[in-house]
């Protein structure tokens, strides 16, 4: 991972058999990513897309699945047009979803490189923070 770091983490009262679903399920996704449609095979080099809109405005996020062990961890890079930069690899992030078992559920730990300081790094944070206490709460409400 480059640049600098964004980071969150959640535990979930479930197994991560049923949080890998929540992760990985476009129907689960649409509820706690704000409507994203997430695409893709989860296969290894498999393109991946997120479809929605956002202040009425379409839009669609893309990038790669690097790694699906399902259950354990899961890794794709992204890249936005809305970050207002161009489509080239340096400016795709890679996003990693880190699962473990706790004594009462999932542990889910998330990062994200290629932040251009501190400053947004700590705005993906709490970003990607909600994004998972949303996931928390689709998954804990079955």
């Amino acid at each position: 991972m480059t640049g600098s770091i964004a980071r969150a983490q959640t535990e979930v009262a479930a197994d991560a058999h049923r949080v890998w679903e929540a992760l990985t399920d476009p129907d689960q996704v649409a509820r706690y990513m704000m409507g994203s449609r997430v695409e893709t095979d989860w296969q290894v080099g498999s393109p991946i897309t997120w479809s929605g809109e956002l202040d009425g405005k379409p839009y669609q996020d893309k990038g790669e699945v690097l790694r699906a062990d399902p259950g354990w961890l899961l890794e794709v890079t992204h890249y936005s047009p809305l970050m207002g930069q161009e489509d080239r690899p340096e400016n795709y992030h890679t996003v990693r979803y880190e699962l473990a078992q706790s004594e009462t559920g999932t542990v889910v730990t998330l990062t994200q490189d290629g932040c251009t300081d501190e400053e947004q790094a700590e705005q993906f944070s709490q970003s990607w923070q909600g994004m998972l206490d949303g996931m928390k709460r689709v998954v804990e409400a079955g």
